[in-house]
């Protein structure tokens, strides 16, 4: 088993290689999952050669997800996009949702990733992508722990105000609004994003990195001060570094022995280079 010293005051990480279809993890022995599994076909993921698409990738990504579930005491929350071909988009993240449900996960409304898409793309008839869904859920509904302001700011208003809407039966109703001093962020979250903002200059040696700032994000929202953290497709290391530098504790299983060496590289505060220069371990 994986074994994380909670009661440590310096946040711990761990990396596994291995398929987290099958964890070595006890039940509820996590507080959050951040991950990002592979798109479909979209990378070959080197030497894996991952091309599963459709009904398919459901299949496969709903006993991964499962099983984050029986770990995981809290929040399990997927970056997922799907993929359009020949005018036709694959929804891949939309069906991996009912799959779920029928599985008896409670799903969440999926949260956003907002980044701009590349200038020029959409094809002759569509919009560009600018937004990726986060698949949320628990096991049990409510979270155990949640601080939903965590990364709020000051309303844009501050003063009491009229906010009218409707009951049940339509008829209008009005109370008096007034507004937290800090605010809850909303389900679309956004930063900068690309090589120089990922957090780490080789985060790009993975195919496929998100920005750390989206990980830091969900750690600080949905973990608890002292929790642990899992990510589940760990690549370059992001959400185990966020975790870390939240003060959290961070767990990162990967099926490839390259992402381990990048992701311990990563958390060595070492570049793969200096790594490469200095020890000699990294091929």
């Amino acid at each position: 088993m994986l074994c994380i010293d909670r009661k440590s005051a310096e946040p711990q990480y761990v990396f596994w290689r291995g398929d987290c279809a099958s964890l070595p993890l006890e039940d509820d022995s996590v507080d959050l999952v951040f991950a990002s599994p592979p798109y479909e076909g979209q990378r070959l993921y080197a030497e894996l050669e991952f091309d599963i698409e459709g009904d398919a990738w459901v299949e496969w990504a709903t006993v991964r997800f499962m099983e984050c579930l029986r770990v995981c005491r809290g929040l399990v929350a997927w970056v997922i996009e799907g993929f359009t071909s020949d005018f036709v988009y694959s929804a891949t993240p939309f069906l991996l949702m009912n799959s779920l449900r029928l599985n008896g996960a409670k799903l969440r409304k999926p949260s956003v990733y907002y980044r701009h898409g590349i200038p020029g793309t959409g094809g002759p008839d569509w919009l560009r992508n600018d937004w990726e869904p986060i698949i949320c859920a628990t096991k049990n509904g409510r979270l155990p722990w949640a601080d939903n302001k965590a990364m709020g700011g000051k309303p844009k208003y501050h003063s009491p105000r009229t906010a009218t809407n409707r009951g049940k039966d339509g008829e209008r109703k009005s109370v008096v609004y007034n507004d937290p001093d800090i605010t809850n962020p909303g389900n679309v979250i956004s930063g900068l994003v690309g090589k120089g903002h990922l957090g780490w200059e080789d985060a790009h040696e993975n195919e496929a990195p998100f920005p750390q700032w989206l990980a830091e994000f969900h750690v600080r929202t949905f973990c608890p001060p002292g929790g642990v953290v899992l990510d589940c497709f760990s690549g370059s290391g992001t959400t185990v570094a966020a975790a870390v530098r939240s003060g959290r504790h961070g767990i990162g299983v990967d099926i490839r022995q390259s992402q381990i060496d990048l992701a311990t590289t990563r958390m060595m505060g070492l570049t793969v280079s200096e790594r490469k220069a200095g020890q000699r371990t990294l091929c």
